[in-house]
């Protein structure tokens, strides 16, 4: 019986094919290695690229205390020493990236082998095996083509890399140029970017969201796709556990912690949006293309705190007269969908439209039922509002209301969190405002804010939004007058004037602002009361153009001025900047100074390339108005602080250094705060680009000097308070302060003072409701300025 022959094992068979594949792999590799090592190799570019790495590095603003506010350039990027990288941020990468980055060359070959078995059977680009010096070549050097020559490129360029650089060096080129989506190239860059973090700061969570971004960016990005981006996290943390990275609890934590994405773009901490902007101007007009990419930090005179303070004061008290003056209705209105997917999608493009502002939220009703309403948000929050909620817009609910008024579903609205948390309905103001402060001394910029909200407006009110100052333009008549000789006890007439031929060749009679005549009063009282025919009689026997002139000492464009007598009513046209600037004089005894923005501008590797050098104390030829002057003029602003038109500024700061003048221009066009205490000049404004009235009750009182005291509150709280020698040259005569050389003298003793009558005993009271401020009463029909006023000119 013939014995049966075992058959042959299959195993054997299997094993040899597999040694056969692999012998023929490694044939294929060593052929691929040896033609770049000899034909490609030779032949491929310099590497300056990696060897003298220039990263294009964004401008960046600062604060003085060092605080981001502004960022500029095509690509978000920070380019951080390997040595400061977090050691575990660089496991994450190399565990999912090249785990075995330091311990083989350019090439590793056993990921090699496997992308190379991938590619046979599904064709090529089907497996990555790129080491991390494979992707500085391509990133450096090279397309993201997929092609057998661009492959054989990088290979013979990674070879070249490593002979050429460290592990370390490779690691650190990698880790900074790296684009990792959201205009965000480098891990430090990408950590601000997404959790708005430094690199050293971030969880082990964070770190492997960010690690796993290097494969496909868009794909895997956290903010457009959060579902993939959590995947592919998983996937670098099981690597990071695999490898023993991080230990059980570690990695266990990683995959329960939930991620806050930041999904609204770059933040800072501070807004400062235009102050921002204006640095940015300086560093092109002196860099030009190069500001963008040579990492250039420019470094502003804004304080932080002081610059949070302004800019929410700024909103608050625009909000507060936007209320005080009601609801205007929606901002827009969209057809509602009975679809709810087709709903959703129409919510989602009407309120992506939007311009966001902060904490005024837009959304979108969904329905109304009797006196409550229901809303959705862009986020896909909805809530229901009702009773105190909706009382700003209860004229929307009114069946009778205008179709501009109404509520109803469709209807795009803004809503705001309050301190509580509870919902409310709000609008956005249509009303401009403006804030600067700088230093008395320096001229230092410490806060500045140009309009209520950067990403609706971007015209600087503060520098370039020439208006009408009104009674915040009589100080400086009143200091020519002083400079004349004229003294604060000099009696002036309050009676009517009638100018003839002043108005276009008919007689003017400029009016006081409630219609009250107090008969002779001193020049201290018509300033503290803002008495506006008294100022123009001052005016008078000072002369037009000796006060005109006299204007220039403190910075303002003479030709911006009226050559007449409603130069004494503040007819011209003045920024925000240039009060300050003019104020400044005053408050530091009579030195002009010229506002300034930029401290320091510094390359990328901290050397300075230009600083502001403020003198140490003011010299003589900063000297632009007697010192006598100066304190003069102070003492009849602090007065005004104290018993007149600003009198609440003192009241709500408790201190005796504070000094200021309110304005209103006619119709209430303008409402003005300019003022100082403690060394720190501020001026507020509140107006209409267009211009129109800001409404029959509102003055400078009620519109800027909130804004003012607001800040101050804040400015001044660790400042002392700045007393004021008298300097020499002084003396009183009729209880007040006069020029030495002018006391006793008869001609400066009165200012039309022969032309008093007797009060009359049937004269009408005064009116209650005048405006405090001494701006024309609002039922005055006030002459109309020869000097047409200007608006949105550039500084």
């Amino acid at each position: 019986m013939a014995t049966k022959q075992p058959a042959p094992k299959r195993p054997n068979r299997l094993r040899g094919f597999i040694l056969l594949a692999l012998a023929a792999i490694i044939l294929f590799i060593g052929s691929i290695v040896g033609y770049v090592l000899v034909r490609v190799l030779p032949n491929v570019p310099a590497l300056d690229a990696v060897t003298d790495y220039r990263p294009k590095i964004p401008l960046r603003i600062y604060t003085a205390d060092n605080v981001l506010i502004g960022e500029f350039g095509e690509e978000h990027r920070d380019f951080v020493p390997i040595k400061k990288i977090p050691d575990l941020m660089k496991k994450s990468l190399l565990a999912i990236e090249d785990a075995r980055f330091y311990e083989h060359g350019a090439i590793d070959f056993q990921r090699g082998i496997g992308a190379v078995v991938s590619n046979l059977r599904h064709g090529f680009g089907a497996g990555g095996g790129s080491t991390i010096t494979m992707q500085v070549a391509r990133n450096f050097f090279l397309s993201r083509e997929k092609h057998i020559g661009r492959k054989v490129n990088e290979i013979a360029l990674a070879y070249k890399i490593e002979a050429a650089l460290s592990k370390d060096e490779i690691l650190e080129l990698y880790m900074n140029q790296i684009y990792l989506g959201q205009r965000a190239y480098g891990f430090a860059s990408a950590a601000r970017a997404y959790f708005n973090k430094d690199l050293d700061h971030l969880s082990v969570a964070e770190m492997a969201m960010l690690a796993g971004l290097p494969q496909n960016p868009s794909r895997h990005n956290p903010v457009a796709n959060p579902k993939r981006a959590r995947d592919r996290q998983h996937a670098v943390l099981a690597r990071m556990r695999a490898l023993q990275y991080i230990s059980e609890s570690q990695y266990q934590a990683a995959l329960a912690e939930p991620l806050r994405v930041n999904t609204r773009g770059q933040e800072f901490d501070t807004h400062a949006e235009y102050v921002a902007e204006l640095a940015r101007q300086a560093a092109y007009n002196q860099f030009k293309e190069e500001a963008y990419t040579r990492g250039i930090k420019v470094t502003t005179t804004i304080l932080k705190a002081e610059q949070e303070a302004a800019y929410a004061s700024v909103r608050r008290n625009v909000i507060a007269y936007d209320q005080r003056h009601g609801w205007r209705g929606p901002e827009g209105r969209i057809e509602l969908p009975s679809d709810p997917t087709e709903r959703d999608d129409a919510i989602a493009d009407a309120l992506g439209k939007r311009p966001s502002s902060d904490g005024l939220i837009p959304a979108v009703v969904l329905s109304v039922s009797g006196k409550s309403i229901k809303v959705e948000t862009e986020d896909g929050d909805t809530f229901d509002l009702g009773g105190a909620a909706l009382k700003f817009a209860a004229a929307g609910l009114n069946p009778n209301a205008k179709e501009t008024l109404r509520l109803s579903p469709g209807a795009i609205i803004r809503v705001s969190k309050e301190a509580k948390g509870r919902w409310t309905v709000t609008q956005v103001p249509q009303v401009a405002a403006a804030f600067v402060a700088i230093d008395a001394d320096s001229g230092a910029y410490h806060a500045l804010v140009g309009g209520f909200d950067y990403n609706f407006q971007k015209f600087n009110h503060v520098t370039q939004a020439w208006r009408q100052p009104g009674s915040g333009m009589k100080p400086f008549i009143y200091s020519a007058a002083v400079e004349k000789g004229y003294s604060p006890g000099t009696r002036i007439l309050d009676a009517p004037l009638d100018m003839v031929g002043e108005d276009a060749g008919k007689t003017w009679s400029p009016q006081n602002d409630d219609f009250k005549w107090d008969g002779p009063i001193t020049m201290r009282e018509a300033l503290v009361k803002s008495k506006n025919v008294p100022s123009v009689r001052l005016l008078r026997a000072v002369s037009v153009p000796f006060s005109h002139e006299f204007l220039a000492k403190f910075g303002f464009d003479l030709a911006r001025q009226p050559k007449n007598y409603t130069l004494a009513l503040g007819t011209g046209a003045v920024t925000p900047l240039q009060m300050a600037g003019a104020y400044a004089v005053f408050a530091n005894g009579g030195y002009g100074v010229q506002p300034y923005l930029i401290a320091k501008i510094e390359d990328a590797d901290g050397k300075v390339i230009q600083q502001a050098t403020p003198p140490a104390a003011h010299t003589e030829e900063q000297r632009v108005l007697d010192p006598r002057n100066a304190f003069i003029t102070d003492s009849m602003l602090r007065d005004v602080t104290r018993y007149g038109t600003g009198a609440a500024a003192t009241k709500a700061l408790g201190r005796s250094d504070i000094a200021g003048k309110t304005g209103t221009t006619s119709d209430a066009v303008d409402g003005w705060f300019s003022g100082y205490g403690g060394n720190v000049v501020a001026v507020a404004w509140m107006g209409y680009d267009e211009p129109r009235s800001l409404g029959g009750r509102e003055f400078g009182a009620t519109l800027a000097l909130p804004i003012w005291i607001d800040y101050m509150k804040v400015a001044l709280a660790r400042r002392p308070q700045a007393e004021r020698a008298e300097p020499e040259g002084l003396v009183r005569e009729n209880e007040d302060w006069v020029y030495a050389e002018y006391a006793q003298t008869p001609v400066l003793g009165g200012i039309d003072l022969d032309q008093a009558a007797p009060a009359d005993p049937n004269a009408p009271p005064a009116d209650p409701n005048a405006p405090p401020d001494g701006s024309p009463h609002p039922l005055a029909q006030p002459p109309q300025p020869q000097q047409t006023q200007l608006q949105n000119s550039l500084f």
